[in-house]
């Protein structure tokens, strides 16, 4: 072959190798490699490598290159006037927007109402109180037969799930019977315990948030009980009585009461004295209570006794007895309306009595609970009322011989004493429930509707210092009222006294169309169910408690 030839094959060998590298370089990145070792393969890779660093040294470079604007090149935008005019805009946009914000918040706060300062109110008006009168017939704690301090300490677990503010004891002291000679108003009766057993309760109860009122009748123990009126005007009885309160105060109770204040009333002076004794005792942390106690039932009398009383801080009598026996509402609506209006300025106070039980039955029973304990005053209770508590079926009860009934062991729990059997009535198949253990776990019972409603009177504010107001009703049998205290939840209290089921409409300038139950004294009314005041449907010897929401 010529040399010419050679030279030709060669060029075109040449040519063809350019092209073929061309060619696997254009080659797409996802193309098939070829397998390792076969002919072509190392070049192949080595154009995709070629081909990435490329792009990546193309990327470099620009980064490279890009360096943002310096500071004096900024500084030069910046002070251009199309910045500045923006700038200026946006700052005086938000200044307005945050004077805008400011005075907006400003008038909604003047013009919002404004919250009543609430009042100042002593111990005694936050709640109920609790009277363990007789103190002997509430709990025997050493089997002979009567109730004693040690006995009370041991149920206050109880007495705290009253959600009462005080008890009431007593009269505890010494009292030889219509005799001021043994007649110590400083010592305790053995049969009730010590004056170091005394402390320990009132140390017991101060640990569950109780107050302990102590009952300082003198001659407890007869029908006189301020002995004669020529003891009463004497100054050893004065003195005796001044030193008794002024010792009991410095061991730590929280009230005095005296009973049968209607037997002293001309005597008005030994009130401020003794009200003046108990003020002396009073901190900011401690303020003492004086109760007065009167047996009168009729209203002209205890109105008149409200006006000759002004010294004591409340109270007590039997005037609601027998409210609403009748039937009617109306007229129980006048009978508590007059009342408040006799009470004046002063803090009223409520009680029905034990003998109400068996005077009017279970069913009015309920409807006491939920009228004294809404009402604007101190609710009184006697110990036994809140589980409907009687001495015999059917019949009322006697003070002198009723005890309380806390389960169904023997002597009903109140006391181990086997000789007591025969003086502690047995409880029929219809009064099983009259118990405290029976009633505990049965929410449909009076105890479970009592709790209720006074855990509500010590912490809704429209209970505890509301306004009182009546409202129309079309039913004389229903009494409602309404209980309201500034933009707090407001309460409307409806009472069927009637033995029969009843419709009514409710009117107030403040009842809305619809209410919210709270309580009713029937436990087959279901909670929290949205009632019209329109056409309310009650059953028998019904009481309900609604409330519905302030609305400006």
């Amino acid at each position: 072959m010529s040399s010419q030839g050679v030279t030709q094959n060669t060029e075109l060998d040449l040519k063809d190798v350019e092209l073929s590298d061309l060619d696997t370089e254009k080659q797409p990145m996802n193309a098939s490699v070829p397998m390792a070792g076969s002919p072509g393969s190392l070049s192949e890779k080595n154009g995709v490598v070629k081909v990435k660093v490329a792009e990546d040294e193309e990327e470099g470079e620009m980064a490279a290159k890009f360096t943002g604007l310096s500071k004096e090149e900024l500084l030069q935008v910046a002070g251009t006037p199309a910045w500045v005019r923006t700038r200026w805009a946006l700052l005086i946009l938000f200044w307005l927007g945050w004077l805008g914000m400011l005075a907006g918040a400003i008038v909604i706060i003047v013009q919002a109402p404004r919250c009543k300062d609430l009042p100042q109110q002593k111990w005694w008006q936050r709640g109920g109180i609790y009277r363990i009168q007789p103190t002997e017939r509430f709990q025997d704690s050493n089997a002979d037969g009567e109730g004693d301090l040690t006995g009370l300490k041991e149920r206050m677990d109880y007495l705290n799930s009253l959600k009462v503010k005080g008890l009431v004891i007593g009269p505890l002291h010494v009292n030889l019977k219509d005799d001021l000679a043994g007649t110590n108003l400083q010592a305790i009766d053995p049969k009730f315990g010590t004056v170091l057993e005394f402390q320990e309760v009132l140390q017991a109860a101060k640990k569950k948030g109780l107050k302990v009122v102590l009952d300082l009748t003198p001659n407890y123990r007869s029908q006189s009980p301020w002995f004669s009126p020529e003891i009463l005007t004497s100054n050893t009885f004065q003195d005796k009585m001044k030193e008794a309160i002024d010792f009991w105060l410095q061991k730590g109770v929280s009230g005095i009461q005296i009973g049968s204040v209607e037997h002293i009333i001309n005597e008005t002076q030994l009130l401020i004295e003794w009200k003046n004794l108990t003020e002396k005792h009073n901190t900011d942390e401690h303020s003492r209570v004086l109760i007065a106690a009167t047996r009168r039932g009729d209203p002209q009398s205890i109105f008149s006794l409200l006006n000759e009383t002004e010294a004591v801080d409340l109270l007590t009598s039997q005037y609601l007895q027998g409210l609403g026996k009748d039937g009617y509402g109306d007229t129980s609506a006048s009978r508590i309306d007059n009342y408040i209006q006799a009470s004046g300025a002063k803090w009223p106070s409520w009680s029905v009595g034990r003998s109400a039980v068996g005077y009017v039955g279970e069913h009015l029973l309920r409807l006491y609970h939920m009228l004294v304990y809404t009402l604007p005053g101190t609710p009184f209770t006697d110990f036994g009322d809140e589980i409907g508590l009687r001495d015999l079926p059917g019949q009322p009860a006697e003070s002198s011989l009723v005890h309380m009934q806390w389960d169904d062991t023997t002597n009903l729990g109140f006391s181990k004493d086997l000789q007591l059997s025969g003086r502690v009535p047995q409880l029929s198949a219809s009064e099983t429930n009259v118990t405290v253990k029976s009633q505990n776990g049965d929410e449909s019972s009076i105890l479970k509707l009592f709790q209720g409603l006074s855990d509500l009177r010590g912490k809704e504010r429209s209970l505890l210092h509301g306004d009182f107001w009546p409202a129309s009703s079309s039913s004389p049998s229903v009494f409602a009222y309404l209980r309201v205290w500034d933009q707090n939840k407001r309460y409307l209290v409806v009472l069927n006294f009637d033995l029969k089921p009843t419709t009514v409409s409710l009117t107030h300038q403040m009842l809305p169309s619809e209410a919210t139950v709270e309580l009713s004294t029937h436990a087959d009314r279901e909670p929290k169910q949205q009632l019209s005041l329109t056409g309310l449907s009650l059953g028998p010897s019904e009481g309900l408690l609604l409330s519905f929401p302030y609305v400006a």
